[in-house]
């Protein structure tokens, strides 16, 4: 397990840490396994009856680790190899409920994150975006349909075609989030509802979540978005967009 990824297991539930402050938590491909992991455990294992995901710092997560994907987009490899992948089949795959706590900035993966989620409490002050096309990419996690399903097709186009965030009062209103409170009292709030949902019905809990979503779709939905994914992030728009990102400076699309 990745150090940047901490589990710990108590009264049922398996807290999940993003722990990577200093990079305001953007996700390298060691954490996706190590999230993967997690994600599997918590289906598989009879102990875990909710997965909460949470993080330290001032940052839920700034998205992709922008030098991996630099270094990826120059390989070969097919993007259905790369760990996000496993991460995201075993989300798709995740019949108990995931709970998030979430604090400050959650970009591109950090917002879609919560799309997967079945409670999701906010900091009033968090400010949720999903900047794929200010970066040349597409989206990813199945939230070219989630997101239109729970705010709109006008409000996600927007969200996605200029990448600007919103913040958490705006996220409840909007239907992306159960709570929105003080940031100081995001993680006790999230804690309470993951601790009432670990004292429900398990059994009951997975198939009302199962009757829910559909499982098969949603993942089938995540490998196009993948190969509409990788052939951008391989695209000379991309490489201009993770340059001028590095560098700095507004992208030049020409």
């Amino acid at each position: 397990m990745s150090e940047s990824i901490q589990t710990d297991l108590s009264d049922g539930v398996l807290t999940v840490t993003l722990n990577r402050p200093e990079k305001k938590n953007a996700i390298t491909q060691a954490m996706y396994e190590a999230l993967a992991a997690a994600t599997e455990r918590c289906r598989t294992d009879d102990a875990v009856r909710v997965m909460l995901i949470r993080a330290e710092g001032d940052s839920f997560s700034a998205g992709n680790d922008i030098a991996d994907f630099i270094a990826l987009g120059s390989q070969a490899s097919s993007p259905s190899d790369m760990a996000v992948f496993r991460f995201l089949k075993a989300l798709a795959d995740l019949d108990k409920p995931l709970v998030a706590a979430v604090k400050g900035r959650a970009v591109g993966i950090g917002t879609t994150l919560l799309l997967h989620c079945d409670m999701v409490v906010v900091a009033e002050d968090a400010l949720l975006s999903v900047p794929f096309i200010n970066l040349a990419l597409a989206p990813e996690a199945a939230s070219s349909l989630l997101l239109p399903r729970v705010i709109g097709h006008q409000r996600a186009f927007e969200m996605f075609a200029l990448g600007q965030p919103v913040d958490g009062r705006t996220a409840l209103a909007w239907g992306l989030a159960n709570r929105a409170v003080a940031a100081d009292a995001v993680d006790e709030t999230a804690r309470d509802l993951a601790r009432q949902l670990a004292t429900r019905a398990p059994n009951s809990i997975r198939k009302t979540k199962a009757l829910m979503r559909d499982a098969e779709d949603m993942w089938s939905l995540m490998q196009r978005e993948g190969e509409a994914f990788g052939s951008q992030m391989k695209s000379p728009e991309a490489m201009e967009a993770f340059m001028a990102f590095t560098q700095k400076r507004a992208p030049n699309f020409g």
